[in-house]
């Protein structure tokens, strides 16, 4: 299988290909991001106020309110950061260079946008297991208030994660090694292990690893349009449908639900569903993979 649109994005890459370098720059994105990241929850901490602090932090850490997952999604802005600096200063590339040409992502974004809008609009009238029904969270008036904020800021997750892992890792790896299966595979991997310890064995329980394949799974899935298309945009445009879909419209009901417009009638550790919302979210991200694909003729 030959990817030439990966080829074209990996130009900019080869100049400073070394695996030590590679190395070093995950080491320093992540201190960079712990750096910038400390900082902001210490001056967000003084502006709750330090008496309102702990049950600001308490909201936090499971989402559970609109203003902790605005602040939560506002903080990969310093992922984005800590990627460009390490980029200018360690390999020589603007960040630009991770999105790929102009004209090719333009066409990209907007041939898979309206493409994965269709989809989304055959599931939302498709009906749901009953298991899966959700109730409803967030008051309908409250919730469209909140997208002028919550659309842009999840926008931003979606970048830094797809900046990170399709752009950075993806085009790095491939300048070096001839074989997919290093640059489309380890990147994956890794983005599944990042979701393992995001949702860790205290919120997910017995279904932390299922949440790591799924987002392995989505992982190869972006990996794979980024490849074809020779640029981020359907990687962006496909992560973007994702997190719509468990952040904004329906989620668990026990963590980052608090700008949910719904929430599903179960909490991420009920194993008694995993056979049910696995497969249906695994067949969700095949057919939006497949359609993105078809909508790039590729």
């Amino acid at each position: 299988m030959r990817y030439l649109g990966q080829q074209t994005l990996s130009d900019a890459a080869r100049p400073a290909t070394e695996l030590w370098r590679l190395a070093l720059g995950v080491v320093l994105i992540v201190a960079c991001y712990l750096a910038l990241g400390y900082t902001y929850f210490t001056v967000l901490a003084e502006l709750v106020t330090p008496v309102n602090w702990p049950a600001f932090s308490a909201e936090i850490d499971k989402g559970s309110s609109a203003r902790s997952l605005l602040a939560i999604l506002a903080s990969f802005g310093l992922l984005i950061i800590s990627i460009a600096l390490v980029l200018s200063q360690l390999h020589g590339r603007r960040i630009g260079t991770l999105f790929g040409e102009g004209w090719t992502f333009l066409n990209n974004i907007w041939r898979v946008t309206i493409s994965l809008t269709g989809l989304a609009a055959i599931l939302w009238l498709l009906p749901e297991p009953e298991m899966l029904l959700p109730f409803h969270n967030i008051d309908y008036l409250r919730w469209l208030a909140l997208l002028p904020m919550s659309v842009p800021l999840l926008m931003i997750q979606v970048c830094a994660e797809e900046l990170l892992f399709r752009g950075y890792l993806q085009s790095q790896l491939a300048a070096r090694f001839k074989s997919p299966l290093v640059w489309l595979l380890l990147p994956s991997l890794v983005f599944g292990l990042f979701h393992f310890f995001q949702y860790d064995t205290q919120i997910a329980g017995g279904n932390a690893w299922a949440l790591a394949l799924s987002a392995t799974v989505l992982g190869l899935a972006t990996a794979d349009l980024t490849a074809r298309a020779g640029s981020l945009a359907p990687a962006l445009a496909l992560h973007f449908l994702v997190g719509f879909a468990t952040l904004l419209y329906v989620a668990p009901g026990n963590v980052n639900y608090g700008l949910a417009l719904y929430t599903y009638p179960f909490e991420l550790s009920d194993q008694t569903l995993r056979t049910v919302w696995l497969p249906y979210d695994l067949m969700i991200t095949f057919v939006a993979w497949l359609t993105a694909r078809l909508s790039l003729g590729r």
